[in-house]
């Protein structure tokens, strides 16, 4: 079956996305007090009954293992990182989904993902979304680009540092219990003719220096695709075969060691740290695709 787009998400599923927004517990600002947010149990449910839809027979997660390792490891004291391609705002409902599928919920709910604030503060109905899933907010460094005013660009960076600091404490704390952090190494979703978008961000240097392992996620599919305006309410809801592929556990002080290694001359050791994450995640993505073509031929 081909991929089979069926409208912008809020009209596709308006009855869901109402009680999601009836469902919203969260508040719409964010400050150092609520950096940490824990999953709205019932918009999960709703997001995942949208994904029985959604998702075309045979999508699914390979490498299983790797990531059931990788929780091992932390439930016996390492620190674990995912590293993961990022193109809609649905990857991660799509990773849990299919991890609790595959019978291992207690891998989903183990997992936090760093989340730019303006998935919280940007409309109620993609806050409503976005807190289905636990998460720790952040304040992304590009978002200070749009402030030209200097005044107001100097409120926002003290800002900034405040509610980064809070949450990398939240952070440390989290992963010490086990729990598994996610983050997306671009910061954005990858957008078809800007390769800017898949670059990371050389903030992945920091998480690097702060864990013990990390797998990498590749993606191939997607059920929610970017919609031109930018309005992610907008985003078109999407019938696709997605397929994850989960590398093998890495350890990362031996992996941002020999990426910092190996940066050219005059190149940012932590960008160079983030380029090579981001070509690992294309090696991911090259299997996932595979497998998913493959899948996609046998139906």
């Amino acid at each position: 079956m081909k991929p089979e787009v069926l409208g912008p998400i809020r009209d596709v599923y308006t009855e869901q996305a109402l009680a999601m927004r009836a469902n919203s517990a969260q508040p719409r600002t964010i400050t150092t007090d609520n950096v940490y947010q824990e999953a709205n149990e019932p918009n999960r449910r709703l997001i995942h009954g949208m994904l029985d839809d959604l998702l075309l027979p045979g999508s699914g997660v390979t490498g299983l293992e790797h990531i059931a390792r990788l929780r091992d490891r932390a439930q016996n004291g390492a620190s674990g990182l995912i590293l993961m391609e990022h193109y809609s705002n649905f990857d991660i409902p799509c990773l849990c989904y299919l991890l609790e599928r595959e019978g291992r919920k207690d891998i989903a709910d183990d997992v936090i993902a760093i989340a730019g604030m303006k998935l919280t503060e940007e409309s109620e109905f993609v806050n409503a979304f976005a807190e289905a899933y636990t998460r720790i907010v952040i304040y992304p460094t590009r978002s200070l680009l749009a402030y030209r005013d200097h005044e107001q660009k100097a409120q926002e960076l003290t800002r900034s540092r405040r509610i980064n600091m809070a949450a990398t404490r939240q952070m440390i704390r989290l992963k010490h219990e086990g729990r598994l952090v996610l983050v997306f190494p671009s910061g954005t979703r990858y957008r078809e003719g800007q390769p800017d978008t898949k670059r990371g961000v050389k903030e992945v240097d920091s998480y690097l220096k702060l864990f013990d392992l990390a797998v990498f996620i590749g993606v191939a599919g997607n059920v929610l695709r970017l919609h031109p305006s930018g309005d992610m309410s907008k985003d078109l809801a999407t019938r696709d075969l997605v397929m994850l592929h989960v590398s093998e556990p890495a350890e990362c002080r031996e992996f941002r060691e020999r990426a910092r290694a190996t940066a050219p001359n005059g190149v940012d050791p932590k960008q160079h740290a983030a380029d090579m994450v981001m070509l690992e995640l294309d090696a991911v993505h090259h299997t996932a695709k595979a497998e998913r073509v493959r899948r996609l031929t046998c139906t």
